[in-house]
């Protein structure tokens, strides 16, 4: 059944704001307002993993928010109480725009911005930082990496691949790629997406993305040991690319892919405190 993302979006009553895109669509940005006084005027955009959206990351914005910041995370289109096609991305120009609009929009009220990117979020926050550099002033990049485990995910027959090639020329908005590997969560969650358009997928190819140089810019790179989809090699190897003197590499012991013990974000919100005072 389909889900009425308009009247919830109208009942959400936490924290949060609305962005108005450039081409007049709604983008729904949660927020976690800081529980210390004075609060840093730093912010932290949490960028969400494939079939996600903002609301399960409350388990890292929370202990973020006691330390001081003021923490956002945005659903991308096409998700949780974002407009758009569910599981779509019209292209890829639009995709950066969303970004870097949203980017923009909340350096309105901070002087400073923290991408904060999970999984797919990975991805986002490179692409981020490839097209809007200027107002990224520190990433942190979690459970992604270039490849993933060859277990990760089941065996696509001839005739499902021809299904998606079909779709991707006559109906290129239908979702008719099922997301799926074991070990997933949010299946009790209407508002998780498990099909995605063949568009969509291929604009978020996590082998496809490049890495600017960074400079000095504070870069953290994490990684659960029991991660489903990634390896700590696979991980280690993305944060060997990037091009910044001040970058530290966290491994989470016990971490899977989203699912992390108590106290994980600890070493994380410690660097980013430490960096950002």
């Amino acid at each position: 059944m389909a889900v009425d993302i308009v009247a919830l979006r109208k009942n959400f009553k936490d924290p949060h704001h609305l962005i108005t895109t450039s081409d007049n669509q709604t983008l729904f940005l949660r927020m976690w307002e800081s529980t210390k006084k004075p609060s840093k005027d730093t912010a932290i955009l949490i960028l969400h993993g494939i079939t996600a959206y903002s609301g399960p990351y409350r388990m890292i914005a929370d202990p973020l928010s006691e330390l001081g910041f003021t923490v956002y995370g945005l659903d991308l289109r096409g998700h949780g109480l974002s407009d758009g096609n569910r599981g779509d991305a019209p292209s890829m120009e639009r995709f950066i725009r969303d970004l870097c609009e949203s980017i923009h929009f909340i350096r309105q009220y901070h002087s400073k911005v923290v991408l904060l990117g999970h999984s797919l979020g990975v991805l986002s926050s490179a692409i981020a930082m490839n097209n809007c550099l200027e107002t990224i002033d520190g990433v942190v990049l979690f459970s992604g990496a270039r490849t993933t485990k060859p277990s990760a995910y089941p065996r696509m027959s001839t005739g499902k691949k021809l299904k998606i090639l079909f779709s991707s020329i006559f109906n290129p908005s239908k979702p008719v790629i099922h997301y799926y590997r074991e070990g997933m969560v949010g299946h009790d969650d209407p508002l998780f997406n498990f099909y995605y358009t063949y568009r969509f997928m291929k604009i978020t190819s996590l082998r496809d993305f490049t890495l600017p140089e960074l400079g000095n810019m504070p870069v953290f790179v994490g990684v659960g040991d029991s991660d489903e989809l990634f390896s700590v090699e696979s991980c280690r190897a993305l944060f060997d690319e990037i091009q910044s003197t001040n970058k530290m590499f966290y491994i989470v012991v016990g971490g899977k892919h989203a699912e992390f013990p108590e106290g994980s974000w600890n070493p994380l919100g410690k660097w980013l405190d430490e960096q950002f005072d």
